[in-house]
């Protein structure tokens, strides 16, 4: 993770350096829009980086469940910077689409998307590997970023080789409009992705079931009840209430639980698990779910 936030920030400025010579050159409005997109790229990926310093961090005795909000809150940041540019860019837009301005020779323009282009697509690449195997939300929220990139490039290259013409000058205000409202979208899904996380969202309905099947396939676990579930960062922190044979002695009832435990945590590496213990039909709970050995019940 730390080794994606290091490549963002460095493809980040390369891009900055590039985009920036090009722009002097051309006063492309769209190119203009795909250097800001990349400033606050860069500030973005910077808070990246501190954030998942900080993430990584381990639990201490003032943060018993680790710090890894810390990343839903570089979201957030994240979001608002991302809506910021947006909005300047609508507005520059916008005034270039009333008065349209020439722009200088595009091929320098053209070059810098191009280089743009496979810088950017290289890092989605390593970051998509990186999110794979760790889930990381900064680092997803930074390719995000990159991959509404992509799609900001090729508009703006679109709008290079149009604008240079005297009749399509206007086409570079137009683009300059739709980068924008790529760059909205982002910020939207970066947001919502980060709220989950901070109001504790239930992890995904398929994660659900592949707890469920854990304890349905132990063959002491009658039922189970009241799970609960939530991401902090990188890590998984299920609950639930565990029915056993009411029969069976405390040393039993803790060697199941270890053993389901284990399970889970193999399935979900670093995972903080608790579990409670009930006899089976205590208080006639609604159970997720019953083996074969013990009563029907509905689910809840």
């Amino acid at each position: 993770m730390r080794r994606a936030t290091y490549a963002s920030v460095l493809v980040v400025l390369v891009l900055v350096a590039a985009k920036m010579a090009a722009w002097l050159q051309t006063e492309s409005v769209a190119l203009l829009a795909s250097l800001v997109d990349s400033l606050l790229d860069g500030v973005a990926s910077a808070i990246n980086l501190l954030a998942v310093r900080h993430a990584l961090t381990p639990a201490d005795d003032e943060h018993r469940f680790g710090h890894g909000k810390a990343e839903a809150l570089a979201g957030l940041g994240q979001g608002a910077l991302v809506t910021g540019s947006a909005l300047y860019l609508f507005i520059t837009g916008i005034q270039h689409l009333i008065t349209p301005q020439p722009i200088g020779s595009s091929p320098a323009g053209i070059a810098v998307m191009v280089l743009s282009i496979l810088l950017t697509g290289g890092l989605i690449l390593y970051q998509r590997h990186i999110v794979r195997q760790t889930g990381s939300l900064a680092i997803a929220a930074d390719r995000l970023h990159y991959v509404a990139d992509l799609a900001t490039n090729l508009t703006v290259i679109a709008a290079l080789l149009l604008a240079s013409q005297p009749d399509y000058v206007w086409v570079d205000a137009v683009a300059a409009l739709i980068v924008a409202a790529i760059i909205v979208k982002s910020a939207i899904d970066i947001v919502r992705g980060a709220l989950d996380n901070l109001m504790d969202r239930e992890m995904a309905e398929v994660d659900r079931e592949r707890i469920l099947t854990v304890v349905r396939q132990h063959s002491q676990a009658r039922a189970l009840h009241d799970l609960r579930t939530r991401r902090a960062g990188l890590q998984v922190f299920i609950q639930f209430h565990l029915e056993l044979d009411p029969e069976i002695s405390l040393r039993a009832a803790h060697r199941i639980t270890d053993e389901i435990e284990t399970e889970l945590r193999r399935m979900f590496p670093g995972a903080g698990v608790l579990i409670h213990q009930d006899p089976a039909g205590y208080d006639d709970p609604v159970s997720e779910f019953v083996s074969p050995s013990g009563k029907p019940t509905g689910t809840g």
